[in-house]
């Protein structure tokens, strides 16, 4: 009995077929057969086979009298085979050496598996070019890790896991017993086209092991030799390829179905895609223009709507991201528009809620998203290119710019090529220095202008400061800039920046700039330009005095304007000005020389960042010298100067998108959204709340965790993002709150609530994509699944939350002055219903349909509430709250309040409360006294057992550390002073006593005294 067999299905090969069996007769191994299936060859094949048979009796030839296709040869070839072991071998292809079947087998002994696959190389024939040859052997020869049981098929056929390696029948080796097993259990049907998926989809089921060793290269492939996809196609040849194709993802479907294994028929699907993925390539690239569209209706016919449809829009998808993200767009006869009309002619029932149908949508999202991209990009062209006024707008970043055509945004620098914003120009387009930016700033922008640009007038401003073009004249600071928080209408229409205000605001002009101001008037103890120059601390004066030789030798005649300009009294800055197009040309043929010589007579080699950007800062001088000529020449400009005025915040504010669109192929049904709200300073608290709740989720919904904040930095945020990279099922997602919080007074009465605990009102905005979310305060540790907690229903009420036994204690003290200021003040029907807002479900479509987040803040910025944000949500939403068991919003005992206010609580809510401490889902650090201030806190072991896993360890280490060395030294921290909910005058302080006869809530000289208290407190 022969140790290897060799199956080598023949037809019509007679021109390869004698030199591949040489192949397999050279071997080393000599312990062989080649069994060689004629499978009803027309061709002179067989008399080649036959008289290598006469010589080596290893030859042996099966016939099959009537051509049943490669499928049927390979069956007929196993069931013939011999050997222990087996291999398939196409009749024009060959092995690569003759050492191959013998480092197989030295590989088998060493580590037996049942599936060896070795390494493919790829010859093009034919025609076949190189590059196709290449792609096909990467794939290939995919680097894979020995995978048994399951993993077989999955590493083959799983689409979630993207195919990791190809199914190749072939250049694989196979203990024979197992693929008898395998090729008996297949369809004895004809297959061909994707047959040998078919195949190794049965064997991958049979199969407990495999391994991979492509290091062996042995198979060599001669591409394009036999069935080509190279050549063109009818629409008749087109679908033929589509029924032959159907039948092999049918037959798999039939097997998977025949096993009862619900994950089998998952990969059966996955098959079924990749297939139909080969398919609608073969109409991208093998059918002609012409003929698409038919093609794709037949198409249609044969597999399905839904299939097609999400293959259409797959090459949509594909054709313009390509455009984005090389940064070019389509010509209007580009293939991607007659792409889009195909695609859009597939008719899909809007009710049909198939998994088919679910998986075009998704790929159609995207696809209509990229196009949606592609418009605005091509949309912006048009308009910007349009203007006869074009100010350009430098920027590295995204940022907010005016809804101004006029006022263009340009992305600087070589390194936006993996950020490139669309609705941009870019300055390493065309004839450009944008390799240059890091040394000439601001200056790449105007080469790129001077070069590429037609208009009437060019301009020229920055991301962060804009001229001032209105009529009015703002205060400016001491260095003469007007000094704004962020761009939003009210500060474009403040300041004009829209295109009819700037069209009147220029024209007339010649040559427009910032303002000039005496330098002795700006801090710092200068005045003149040269003085300037040298206290900045990271450039050199001998560059400065460089530059002005430079000049003074380029253009003997701008001598007097060098020297009158650096030592004078006055300069405008920013290389902020706005000239008619040829005054500009004039002006940037002069300035670039001037940078080109500096550049190539100085040595930069060990300057710090901001000393390179030398070039730049050298500009802002050079203008003024050149602007100095122009009026002491009398050139006849007709001049203006305009106010600038500097944006602190000019970052673009994200719209919060669903996570659907973020992460693709989620279960909305599944989805639990979640809200925090913190600053930087609390995000060790932040996270360790954030892991006890990640480490306490089902692994079968999806956590979407969105964390409001003004200022956490970009180290911690991914710090965070790694610590939860291992959570397929949870997103993190930050989104800064300042536009919507900004005008509204959110200072609180109480030290021990941060201006954070407002961000809840803004929920019902930010997250409009939901319905229905959960705010957890960051001061928690949660171990029960919070999904159960969102999961309850609300009905038409506004929110759930758990009952405050806090205020309910307080409620019973025998002085009444809780009860009173429930009554009095909050106005409620029932103190006792009071709820503690530390864990809230909010059905926030109900919560918009009570208040607009306007008018929320407006009722957080005008009452003066003990618990601030708490109360109003007592007072606006009783009546209309769902009641949380007491486990999900566990207080913990805040220097010893259980014993001194909860015990004074009604009896059922205190008994509810001492049941809930017992297993608590939800344990609350509510109060002055933290685990990290104290930790023998109560709760405080179980707090530490989540944060020493968190990045954040070692801070609040540190944290502890402070409170403890202020509170030996005899000065607490102010931490440990003031009790939970109490204000900075307490409902039983004398001064309160004192001020509530004579100003009563709500009345206008509280609100004076409360101001009076804030600015004593240090509060603005």
């Amino acid at each position: 009995m022969p140790l290897v067999s060799v199956i080598i299905p023949m037809y019509n090969v007679e021109r390869y077929v004698g030199e591949c069996i040489q192949s397999v007769l050279s071997q080393t191994v000599r312990d062989l057969e080649v069994i060689v299936v004629d499978d009803a060859s027309p061709d002179g094949s067989r008399a080649v086979v036959q008289m290598l048979a006469e010589r080596d009796e290893r030859v042996r030839i099966v016939t099959n009298e009537v051509n049943g296709g490669l499928h049927r040869a390979r069956r007929t070839g196993v069931a013939a085979a011999r050997g222990s072991y087996a291999l398939f071998l196409d009749a024009d292809d060959l092995f690569t050496d003759e050492t191959v079947v013998a480092q197989l087998l030295e590989v088998m002994m060493e580590e037996p598996v049942d599936v060896l696959r070795y390494g493919l190389e790829a010859v093009p024939v034919e025609g076949m070019r190189d590059e196709a040859a290449e792609g096909f052997m990467q794939w290939s020869n995919k680097p894979c890790e020995k995978a048994s049981g399951r993993e077989v098929a999955r590493m083959v056929f799983d689409e979630c896991s993207g195919y990791q390696i190809a199914w190749h029948v072939d250049h694989r080796l196979y203990r024979t017993n197992m693929l008898k097993h395998a090729f008996a259990a297949m369809s004895a049907e004809r297959l061909e086209r994707a047959e040998d998926a078919y195949e190794y989809f049965v064997v991958s089921y049979f199969a407990r092991s495999e391994h991979t060793r492509c290091d062996i290269m042995g198979y060599r492939y001669r591409m394009g030799a036999g069935v080509t996809n190279a050549r063109a196609l009818t629409v008749e040849r087109f679908l033929r390829e589509v029924r032959e194709v159907r039948k092999c993802y049918e037959a798999a479907e039939a097997f998977a179905a025949s096993t009862g294994d619900g994950e089998y028929q998952r990969f059966a699907k996955g098959l079924k895609h990749k297939l139909l993925e080969t398919s609608a390539n073969d109409w991208h690239e093998r059918v002609a223009p012409e003929d698409k569209l038919r093609a794709s209706q037949g198409f249609v016919r044969e597999v399905g709507a839904q299939e097609v449809a999400h293959e259409l829009w797959r090459f949509v998808r594909d054709h313009a991201y390509g455009f984005i993200a090389n940064g070019t767009l389509p010509q209007a006869d580009d293939q991607l528009f007659s792409l889009v009309d195909i695609a859009r002619s597939i008719e899909v029932a809007d009710d049909d809620q198939s998994p088919e149908a679910r998986r075009y949508r998704r790929m159609r999202t995207t696809a209509e998203g990229h196009l949606a991209h592609l418009e605005r990009v091509m949309a912006f062209r048009a308009s910007a290119e349009a203007q006869d006024i074009r100010i350009f707008v430098t920027t590295h970043k995204r940022v907010d710019v005016p809804d101004s055509s006029i006022l263009q945004l340009v992305q600087v620098g070589p390194g936006n090529k993996n950020d490139r914003i669309a609705t941009a120009f870019h300055d390493d387009e065309g004839d450009n220095l944008s390799e240059r930016n890091p040394m000439y700033c601001e200056m790449t922008t105007q080469y790129w202008a001077w070069k590429n640009v037609s208009c009437d007038y060019v301009g020229f401003c920055h991301y962060r400061r804009y001229f001032n073009f209105s009529d009015t004249f703002y205060d400016e600071n001491e260095y003469g800039e007007v000094m704004d928080d962020f761009i939003d209408a009210d500060a474009c229409q403040r300041y004009g920046l829209d295109d009819d205000t700037i069209r009147r605001c220029v024209e007339g002009y010649d040559v427009i700039t910032t303002g000039f101001h005496e330098l002795a008037s700006f801090p710092g103890g200068f005045a003149t330009p040269r003085e300037h120059y040298v206290q900045a601390p990271y450039l050199h004066i001998a560059d400065l005095e460089r530059m002005a030789d430079i000049v003074k030798r380029l253009y003997p005649d701008y001598a007097d304007d060098v020297d009158g300009f650096l030592d004078g009294p006055i300069s405008c800055f920013c290389n902020m000005y706005l000239m008619r197009k040829e005054l500009f040309d004039a002006y940037a043929a002069w300035v670039f020389p001037v940078l080109e010589e500096f550049c190539a007579t100085t040595d930069m080699s060990h300057y710090s960042k901001e000393a390179l950007r030398t070039p730049g800062h050298l500009t802002e001088r050079l203008f003024n010298i050149y602007y100095l000529h122009a009026t002491r020449c009398e050139w006849g400009w007709k001049t203006k100067q305009l106010q600038c005025v500097h944006f602190q915040n000019p970052d673009v504010a994200y719209e919060l998108l669903p996570v659907t669109q973020v992460r693709h192929g989620l279960d909305a049904d599944k989805i639990v959204p979640v809200v925090f709200a913190s600053d930087d300073a609390y995000v060790p608290m932040l996270t360790t709340t954030i892991l006890s709740m990640v480490e306490n989720a089902s692994k079968d919904r999806f956590y979407d965790i969105v964390v409001f904040e003004k200022n956490i930095s970009m180290r911690h945020r991914q710090a965070m993002l790694d610590l939860l990279a291992d959570h397929p099922n949870v997103s993190l997602r930050f989104h800064n709150v300042w536009r919507l919080i900004k005008g509204y007074d959110l200072s609180t009465n109480n030290e021990h609530i941060s201006m954070e605990t407002y961000y809840r009102f803004l929920i019902q905005e930010v997250l409009g994509c939901y319905d229905k979310v959960l705010y957890l305060d960051s001061d928690l540790i949660i171990q029960g699944d919070v999904a159960q907690l969102f999961d309850t229903e609300l009905g038409n009420n506004l929110l759930a939350a758990a009952i405050d036994i806090d205020f309910l204690g307080n409620l019973n003290n025998n002085d009444g002055q809780r009860l009173a200021y429930a009554r009095d003040v909050l106005r409620l029907a029932d103190p006792y219903a009071y709820f503690q807002a530390g864990v809230l479900v909010l059905n926030t479509a109900e919560m918009r349909r009570l208040h607009t987040v306007a008018e929320w803040m407006g009722i957080v910025s005008s009452v003066d509430y003990i618990y601030d944000d708490q109360d109003i949500l007592n007072a606006e939403c009783q009546g209309r709250v769902v009641r949380l068991p007491n486990e999900w919003n566990v207080m913990h005992d805040c220097g010893g309040r259980v014993a001194n206010v909860f015990t004074f609580a009604p009896n059922d809510v205190f008994d509810a409360y001492q049941a809930a401490r017992r297993a608590p889902k939800v344990i609350h650090y509510a109060g002055w006294e933290k685990p990290w201030v104290n930790p023998d806190c109560d709760y405080a072991d179980v707090y530490w057992s989540y944060a020493r896993r968190m990045p954040f360890y070692e801070m609040l280490l540190g944290r502890l550390a402070e409170s403890t060395a202020k509170s030996v030294g005899g000065a607490a921290p102010q931490g440990l002073v003031m009790p939970l909910h109490e204000k900075a005058v307490s409902e039983d302080s004398p001064l309160r006593r004192i001020i509530d006869p004579i100003a009563p809530y709500g009345t206008a000289r509280r609100e004076v005294l409360k101001s009076i208290g804030r600015l004593l407190q240090g509060k603005k």
